[in-house]
């Protein structure tokens, strides 16, 4: 058997104080298949490092479903590079933040990561709408309509008219996922109501960020997804206003946070 000697060092290597300048956190449903690929794709870069987390979830997606993850909140943030801060958290169910509450998902992140700006995909989504100034929206929902009459009320209480609602009628967010980036297309030019200033398609599940571009050419107005507004909401929060018109109307405007 050779033989060799093992060499300690004779000093201790020079650490930076982050691997990566900005640091964004994800919480994910347990059954999710697209956040983590758009983050990725539209968020991650050599100084923004994103690091999720899964959070306990069972299908039907129904109102009471969607509540049962509030208790669940807190202990997944911590779980996201325990005792290190975070510049943003990011939990990613919209339908789960309007029956829990925006300020109650806030709560229970800086529970856990008190420092972190909190996004969720409703304030996310009603920030990029009024970015583009829109008052009257058009909605696209891959919901029930027992699950989207919440979102419909959410958006009126901040002062949205809506123009148009559609809802596909699925109660499963792994089918969600499975609705082909050209039927997302297709539903969303028929859900797109002439007289509407935009039209926001919701559900993180959704792969509707990677067609947001394609749906603005084909109904000249802006398009507003749940996922693509969590992804610009993180960038501009991590100080990153780089333009990026491919990804949609919305990467091109600063960060609306009022």
């Amino acid at each position: 058997m050779q033989s060799f000697d093992l060499t300690l060092t004779s000093r201790t290597p020079m650490l930076d104080e982050r691997p990566l300048d900005k640091r964004v956190g994800l919480i994910i449903l347990a059954t999710d298949h697209t956040t983590e690929v758009d983050f990725q794709r539209m968020v991650a870069n050599e100084r923004i490092g994103v690091y999720a987390t899964r959070i306990p979830y069972a299908n039907p997606v129904t109102p009471d479903n969607l509540r049962a993850m509030q208790p669940s909140l807190a202990s997944a943030a911590a779980l996201i590079l325990p005792d290190e801060p975070l510049d943003v958290v990011m939990y990613s169910c919209t339908s789960a933040s309007v029956v829990i509450g925006d300020a109650q998902v806030k709560a229970a992140v800086h529970a856990a990561k008190p420092s972190a700006s909190v996004v969720t995909p409703t304030a996310a989504a009603a920030s990029g709408l009024n970015a583009f100034g829109a008052k009257r929206i058009s909605v696209l929902t891959p919901y029930t309509i027992e699950t989207s009459k919440p979102m419909a009320d959410y958006f009126m209480s901040l002062g949205f008219e809506i123009a148009g609602f559609t809802c596909l009628g699925l109660d499963d967010d792994r089918e969600m996922a499975r609705i082909s980036p050209d039927e997302i297309v297709a539903f969303a030019k028929q859900a797109a109501a002439p007289d509407s200033d935009a039209l926001f398609i919701s559900c993180t599940a959704l792969r509707a960020a990677g067609v947001a571009a394609k749906i603005e050419a084909g109904i000249g107005k802006p398009v507003v997804t749940s996922n693509l507004a969590t992804a610009w909401a993180c960038l501009r929060l991590c100080g990153d206003e780089t333009a990026r018109p491919e990804l949609g109307r919305l990467m091109t405007l600063a960060y609306w946070n009022e």
